[in-house]
Protein backbone atom coordinates (compact mmCIF):
# COMPACT_ATOMS: atom_id res chain seq x y z
CA UNK A 1 0.00 0.00 0.00
CA UNK A 2 1.25 3.02 -0.89
CA UNK A 3 1.48 6.53 -0.02
CA UNK A 4 -0.91 9.46 -0.21
CA UNK A 5 -1.34 12.64 -0.18
CA UNK A 6 -2.70 13.60 2.85
CA UNK A 7 -2.00 10.76 5.25
CA UNK A 8 0.85 10.34 7.75
CA UNK A 9 4.06 9.37 5.88
CA UNK A 10 5.05 5.81 8.20
CA UNK A 11 8.62 7.14 10.04
CA UNK A 12 11.33 5.14 8.42
CA UNK A 13 15.24 4.93 8.60
CA UNK A 14 17.73 4.18 6.16
CA UNK A 15 21.88 4.30 6.03
CA UNK A 16 23.22 7.35 4.67
CA UNK A 17 26.52 7.52 2.67
CA UNK A 18 28.27 7.53 5.63
CA UNK A 19 26.08 4.56 7.14
CA UNK A 20 24.44 6.75 9.78
CA UNK A 21 20.99 5.81 10.19
CA UNK A 22 18.37 9.02 8.57
CA UNK A 23 15.06 8.40 9.74
CA UNK A 24 11.83 10.70 9.27
CA UNK A 25 11.13 11.62 12.42
CA UNK A 26 14.78 12.88 12.69
CA UNK A 27 13.33 16.07 10.94
CA UNK A 28 9.82 16.54 12.83
CA UNK A 29 9.40 20.21 12.30
CA UNK A 30 10.99 21.18 8.84
CA UNK A 31 9.50 20.06 5.67
CA UNK A 32 11.47 17.16 3.98
CA UNK A 33 11.85 16.62 0.26
CA UNK A 34 12.37 12.91 -0.42
CA UNK A 35 13.44 12.44 -3.79
CA UNK A 36 13.76 8.89 -5.49
CA UNK A 37 16.41 8.64 -8.11
CA UNK A 38 17.23 5.69 -9.96
CA UNK A 39 21.38 5.56 -10.01
CA UNK A 40 24.27 7.65 -8.66
CA UNK A 41 26.64 8.87 -11.15
CA UNK A 42 24.22 8.96 -14.29
CA UNK A 43 23.74 11.50 -16.32
CA UNK A 44 19.71 12.56 -15.20
CA UNK A 45 20.50 11.56 -11.68
CA UNK A 46 23.55 13.87 -11.91
CA UNK A 47 22.00 17.24 -12.89
CA UNK A 48 19.14 16.28 -10.73
CA UNK A 49 21.51 16.00 -7.79
CA UNK A 50 23.41 19.07 -8.64
CA UNK A 51 20.19 21.21 -9.25
CA UNK A 52 19.27 20.23 -5.59
CA UNK A 53 22.55 21.31 -4.31
CA UNK A 54 22.56 25.00 -6.94
CA UNK A 55 18.94 25.29 -4.49
CA UNK A 56 20.16 23.77 -1.27
CA UNK A 57 20.33 27.12 0.43
CA UNK A 58 17.12 28.08 -0.78
CA UNK A 59 15.74 24.92 0.86
CA UNK A 60 17.08 25.71 4.04
CA UNK A 61 15.99 29.05 4.29
CA UNK A 62 12.45 27.78 3.96
CA UNK A 63 13.11 24.93 7.08
CA UNK A 64 13.81 22.08 4.16
CA UNK A 65 15.59 19.31 4.30
CA UNK A 66 16.83 17.81 0.78
CA UNK A 67 16.84 13.24 0.76
CA UNK A 68 18.08 11.62 -2.11
CA UNK A 69 17.10 7.92 -2.18
CA UNK A 70 18.54 5.32 -4.26
CA UNK A 71 19.19 1.76 -4.58
CA UNK A 72 23.02 2.11 -4.46
CA UNK A 73 25.47 0.91 -1.69
CA UNK A 74 26.90 3.73 0.84
CA UNK A 75 30.36 3.80 -0.50
CA UNK A 76 28.60 4.93 -3.57
CA UNK A 77 26.55 7.38 -2.38
CA UNK A 78 29.90 8.81 -0.89
CA UNK A 79 31.68 8.98 -4.46
CA UNK A 80 28.89 10.55 -5.87
CA UNK A 81 28.63 13.46 -3.06
CA UNK A 82 32.46 13.98 -2.98
CA UNK A 83 32.50 14.27 -6.58
CA UNK A 84 29.83 16.81 -6.91
CA UNK A 85 29.80 18.24 -3.46
CA UNK A 86 26.13 17.16 -2.31
CA UNK A 87 25.55 18.92 0.85
CA UNK A 88 22.60 16.68 1.78
CA UNK A 89 22.07 13.36 2.97
CA UNK A 90 21.74 10.34 0.12
CA UNK A 91 19.77 7.46 1.62
CA UNK A 92 20.56 3.74 0.59
CA UNK A 93 17.89 1.61 -0.02
CA UNK A 94 19.52 -1.27 -1.73
CA UNK A 95 16.27 -3.90 -0.74
CA UNK A 96 14.06 -1.39 -2.21
CA UNK A 97 11.66 -0.98 1.02
CA UNK A 98 10.88 2.75 1.03
CA UNK A 99 10.46 3.05 -2.67
CA UNK A 100 8.16 0.12 -2.76
CA UNK A 101 6.56 2.09 0.46
CA UNK A 102 6.27 5.08 -1.95
CA UNK A 103 5.24 3.04 -5.33
CA UNK A 104 7.93 4.17 -7.14
CA UNK A 105 9.86 0.82 -7.77
CA UNK A 106 8.60 -0.16 -11.02
CA UNK A 107 8.96 -2.32 -14.13
CA UNK A 108 11.00 -0.57 -16.33
CA UNK A 109 11.81 -1.42 -20.17
CA UNK A 110 14.92 -0.56 -21.80
CA UNK A 111 16.52 -1.96 -25.08
CA UNK A 112 13.79 -4.45 -24.94
CA UNK A 113 15.07 -5.44 -21.41
CA UNK A 114 12.59 -5.78 -18.83
CA UNK A 115 13.81 -4.93 -15.19
CA UNK A 116 13.02 -3.68 -11.53
CA UNK A 117 14.39 0.02 -11.09
CA UNK A 118 13.33 3.37 -9.36
CA UNK A 119 10.65 5.55 -10.93
CA UNK A 120 12.25 9.14 -10.37
CA UNK A 121 10.00 10.86 -8.10
CA UNK A 122 9.63 13.46 -5.33
CA UNK A 123 7.81 13.91 -2.22
CA UNK A 124 7.30 16.82 0.11
CA UNK A 125 6.47 15.95 3.63
CA UNK A 126 5.31 18.95 5.72
CA UNK A 127 6.23 19.60 9.13
CA UNK A 128 4.33 17.18 11.02
CA UNK A 129 5.65 14.04 8.74
CA UNK A 130 2.36 13.95 6.64
CA UNK A 131 2.58 13.65 2.55
CA UNK A 132 1.55 17.42 1.10
CA UNK A 133 2.88 17.26 -2.69
CA UNK A 134 4.47 13.93 -4.99
CA UNK A 135 5.88 14.38 -8.74
CA UNK A 136 5.62 11.28 -9.87
CA UNK A 137 7.47 10.47 -13.37
CA UNK A 138 9.68 13.71 -13.26
CA UNK A 139 11.68 15.06 -15.73
CA UNK A 140 14.54 16.73 -14.17
CA UNK A 141 14.33 20.27 -16.50
CA UNK A 142 12.69 22.95 -14.18
CA UNK A 143 11.75 19.85 -11.38
CA UNK A 144 13.79 21.74 -8.63
CA UNK A 145 12.59 25.26 -9.13
CA UNK A 146 9.11 23.93 -9.35
CA UNK A 147 9.50 21.76 -5.99
CA UNK A 148 11.21 25.10 -4.44
CA UNK A 149 8.49 26.78 -5.27
CA UNK A 150 5.65 24.80 -3.98
CA UNK A 151 7.56 24.90 -0.25
CA UNK A 152 7.48 28.64 -1.06
CA UNK A 153 4.07 29.04 -1.33
CA UNK A 154 3.41 26.56 2.11
CA UNK A 155 5.71 28.37 3.71
CA UNK A 156 3.53 31.57 3.13
CA UNK A 157 0.71 29.79 4.18
CA UNK A 158 1.77 29.36 7.64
Amino acid sequence: MSVEIGSKVNDFSLPNQNGENISLSDYKGKYVVLYFYPKDMTPGCTTEACDFRDNHESFKELDAVILGVSPDPEARHQKFIDKHELPFNLLSDEDHQLAEQFDVWKLKKNFGKEYYGIERSTFIIDKEGNLIKEYRKVRVKDHVSNALAYIKAMKEDE
